[in-house]
């Protein structure tokens, strides 16, 4: 990690003794979701991108999911239970979050919002997600997450990943 610098999600973290590794790369706005799992040297499967939404009752809601995936705003509607959604404006992410584009993590938003996790995640033994800060990644249990963000799985995405690694997964029963 770039001189043991620590984000606030990893100070969060810390402080409910969830167990993380921090990864680190590069910070370049330029990079995509994909590039940054081939850095991290990572399976993109295992690497979720953490999107805000609003719903058409006004109610604000986070999806979760694979960086190689696209948020089909349908299933979205659906697992939230409204009759649309829609991506709120970048301008808007850091006021309502405290995260920046490229940078937001469901872990320590400003406020508690309704969170879906891709379901891709349920069967899964560790994913990465946003440490709070571009260039920072968190890895983590799907489980140990959900004991810092409650948030339900769902099927939320266009084109969900087909399989897994096997040495990245464990039986649903015992993640």
């Amino acid at each position: 990690m770039r001189n043991e610098e620590k984000t606030n999600v990893m100070r969060l973290l810390e402080s409910k003794k969830i167990p993380y590794t921090a990864h680190t790369y590069a910070p370049d706005p330029s990079l995509s979701g994909e590039e940054i799992a081939r850095i991290l040297g990572e399976d993109p499967s295992f690497v979720f991108k953490t999107l805000v939404t609003r719903g058409k009752t006004g109610r604000y809601y986070v999806f979760v999911i694979p960086v190689a995936s696209e948020l089909d705003l349908k299933k979205a509607a659906r697992a939230a239970g409204e009759k649309s959604v829609a991506m709120i404006l970048q301008k808007e992410l850091l006021p309502l979050t405290g995260y920046v584009h490229g940078g937001c993590s469901p872990i320590g938003m400003k406020k508690p919002f309704p969170t879906f996790l891709h379901k891709s995640a349920e069967s899964a033994e560790r994913i990465f997600v946003s440490a709070g800060r571009v260039g920072f990644q968190a890895e983590l249990s799907p489980k140990d997450l959900y004991s810092f963000v409650s948030f339900r799985f769902a099927d939320l995405v266009t084109d969900a990943p087909e399989c897994y690694n096997t040495e990245h997964s464990a039986d649903r029963n015992g993640r």
